[in-house]
């Protein structure tokens, strides 16, 4: 059954300018009793070319939504204190440096509680209100190799020593110059003291409910800080004891209402992107997991009342669902569910209170009583949706072929308009990963509206390698990128032209992993008419040592884990056949990229420029990392986005016939004449581009 965005009829088509007015539920949070549920709605401050997002309240007796803090800020992590009367959150109204702050709830003056030079990122409450617990990052001396030694005299010029793994990570840059601790404040005093603290990164946290105990994941010390464990600290001895020894990835600690066990997501291979539920039970320490199901926001994972099942949110065969699961026993009951997925998420007794991602409807904030079994929205954040091209949203399935030339039933998403019949040209748009799905939202990807706007029809393919339907389904794609997977996107194309979905003007987009196939199937295939390649994997070789996270990732994904096999990364990666391609790209790249760095563009970019006269382009985007398209400065977004649709538009599209008397013809591969619109412009960019293009 196909999901459609409320408005029955079109009023005028999306455009690249309406992500200047989307507002976007960021987070929620819940307390017993509150009669109202936290979050926090980032909006686009379009002058400043940057983010703000404001505390709200979203009443569940059907009262208006109200706004609690104002400000071109960003607050963020609102928590009620226990007792109801307040509410901490963090902002950055102070020197633009996030710091935690405490208000009444009816609002009014927030009041700073303590200042750090680097800044809060994480909060909560401690049981008896008294205190509040937050993370905090400290400067150190890279020099000093992890002896701990802190320095306020740290300065930008200084040298930045490499001596252990990850030196670096997207979105930060340098790492072993900052440590992240946690510190307790007294909130009626402001007063600050350190509790968790060392050669290691704090990755989540969270106070016992008697009060004894902080749970917190961290980083490991020594030579690898990439895998991460649970630690449990003895609030009043002081004593920190260690609680898992086989996982390589531990995420957000969750008490029972007991105090007696502790939930986490975590994975016990490196490189894992398959995060499982799992229970630790004090104080014997044993570890229970529950079942196989996966996790899809390891901050979701709550306690209920009862404290005999958990809640979170799941991720199931490509669909996000708020499931409850008994401990023990790991019996699954799912509550809200459909062809969606879900973004924040809080449960407030027997209600359950989240947001939604799926890209026929904006974000919005909807309630679902257990008891009732009844859905409703709470809020109206983005009223101009409903007068746009109204989209309609289909599960597909498609019979693929599998290894020794069995076939095998996959699952996507189309995307196009509603009422709008085929045949269609179609983008095939390839998610990331692998080892993940066809995420829905709608900052990502807010070229897929305008597309669709404009007649297109997009498809969201999750083959073989995607997580959320079963690990085996998943591990098959290790050691066999592009090789399993390329045949199965071109049998759903296949399927897709045959039912008369679409024609044959088939492009191609993808970022990340989703580049790498990109890449991969215009250097083996002439079916795709235009490219785009976004941040991709393009030579494994070099992004084994250039990645934040390619040296212990890497090995997992092309199969010869822990050891790295250097043949067969040449033996998988584009850059060794993207000469072949004679397929129109476009390549778009955050300059600082240390997911997926730069290199990984300029390698297939020269090489596909050097091997003919297909047109070809390289944008690079100074300032911006791996997450450019969905994170990145407003501005750049548009960028990327106007881009991605003039590309696409130029290449992938018929010719437009020079009189009403002439025939329309196709663009031939070597042929970049026919332009459909005008190049998008170049603020904040830097272009590398060949004559063709029109740049």
């Amino acid at each position: 059954m196909a999901f459609t965005s409320p408005k029955e009829h079109a009023v005028k088509p999306f455009s690249v300018e309406d992500l200047y007015l989307h507002k976007k539920v960021m987070d929620l949070h819940a307390a017993s009793g509150s009669g109202a549920v936290l979050g926090t709605v980032q909006s686009v401050l379009r002058d400043a070319n940057k983010y703000s997002s404001q505390v709200w309240a979203f009443p569940l007796d059907g009262a208006p939504p109200s706004q609690l803090t104002t400000g071109e800020y960003r607050d963020q992590s609102p928590h009620y204190s226990p007792d109801g009367r307040h509410i901490a959150f963090l902002s950055d109204r102070q020197g633009g440096v996030s710091q935690p702050y405490i208000m009444g709830i009816d609002g009014g003056e927030a009041r700073q509680l303590a200042s750090y030079a680097l800044g809060a990122s994480s909060l909560q409450w401690a049981p008896d209100g008294k205190r509040l617990y937050v993370a905090t990052a400290v400067k150190v001396k890279p020099d000093h190799r992890g002896a701990g030694s802190t320095s306020s005299g740290v300065h930008a010029g200084e040298v930045e020593v490499c001596w252990k793994l990850p030196y670096k990570a997207d979105g930060i840059g340098f790492l072993l110059k900052r440590q992240i601790q946690v510190c307790s404040i007294d909130v009626e005093s402001g007063l600050s003291t350190t509790i968790v603290e060392g050669d290691f990164d704090v990755l989540g946290f969270m106070p016992s409910p008697d009060g004894q105990y902080l749970a917190y994941t961290r980083t490991r010390e020594g030579r690898y800080a990439h895998a991460s464990d649970l630690w449990v600290k003895n609030l009043a001895s002081g004593e920190h004891r260690r609680m898992t020894h086989e996982h390589a990835l531990v995420m957000q600690p969750a008490w029972s209402g007991d105090s007696s066990r502790i939930a986490f997501a975590g994975a016990l291979k490196e490189g894992d992107g398959e995060s499982r539920l799992w229970v630790l039970e004090l104080p014997s320490g044993n570890i229970l997991r529950l079942g196989e199901l996966e996790v899809a926001d390891a901050m979701s994972i709550v306690w209920t009342d009862s404290d005999r099942s958990l809640m979170l949110i799941r991720a199931h065969r490509g669909r996000h669902g708020i499931v409850s699961v008994s401990v023990p026993g790991a019996r699954i009951q799912e509550h809200v569910g459909g062809n969606r997925q879900l973004g924040a998420f809080a449960l407030c007794g027997d209600t359950l209170v989240y947001s939604v991602d799926t890209p026929v409807a904006p974000s919005e904030v909807f309630a679902y009583d257990i008891e009732l079994a009844a859905e409703r929205q709470l809020s109206q954040l983005n009223p101009w949706w409903k007068d746009r091209t109204t989209l309609q949203l289909e599960p597909r399935y498609f019979q693929v072929p599998s290894e020794l030339g069995a076939m095998e039933t996959i699952e996507g998403w189309l995307l196009r308009a509603k009422g709008r019949e085929g045949p269609l040209p179609l983008l095939n748009d390839v998610h990331g990963g692998p080892a993940s799905y066809a995420l829905l939202d709608y900052e990502t990807n807010i070229y897929w509206q305008v597309l669709c706007s404009r007649g297109w029809a997009v498809l969201l393919l999750n083959a073989v390698g995607s997580s959320s339907f079963g690990g085996e389904f998943c591990r098959r794609l290790s050691g066999n990128w592009g090789e399993l997977d390329l045949p199965q996107h071109l049998h759903a194309i296949q399927q897709l032209q045959q039912e008369g979905v679409c024609e044959d003007h088939v492009s191609i987009a993808g970022k990340s992993y989703g580049g790498h196939f990109t890449s991969w199937s215009i250097g083996h295939t002439p079916v795709f008419k235009a490219a785009v390649v976004m941040a991709p994997v393009g030579n494994i070789e070099t992004h084994y040592g250039t990645s934040d996270g390619g040296y212990y990732a890497d090995p997992l994904y092309i199969g010869t884990a822990p050891l790295f096999d250097r043949q067969k990364a040449r033996k998988l990666s584009p850059l060794q056949f993207i000469e072949k391609a004679r397929t129109p790209t476009l390549f778009l790249q955050g300059k600082d990229d240390e997911r997926c760095p730069k290199c990984q563009s300029e390698e297939l970019f020269v090489s596909l420029y050097r091997a003919s006269d297909t047109p070809t382009e390289l944008v690079l985007y100074p300032g911006e990392g791996h997450l450019f398209l969905s994170t990145g400065k407003p501005d750049c977004r548009a960028d990327a986005a106007t881009r991605i649709i003039d590309w696409l538009e130029r290449y992938g599209l018929p010719a437009v016939p020079q009189s009403r008397d002439m025939e329309p013809r196709e663009i031939s591969h070597d042929e970049g004449s026919a332009d459909r619109r005008q190049p998008a412009d170049e603020r904040a960019v830097e272009v590398s581009a060949q004559g063709d293009s029109g740049n």
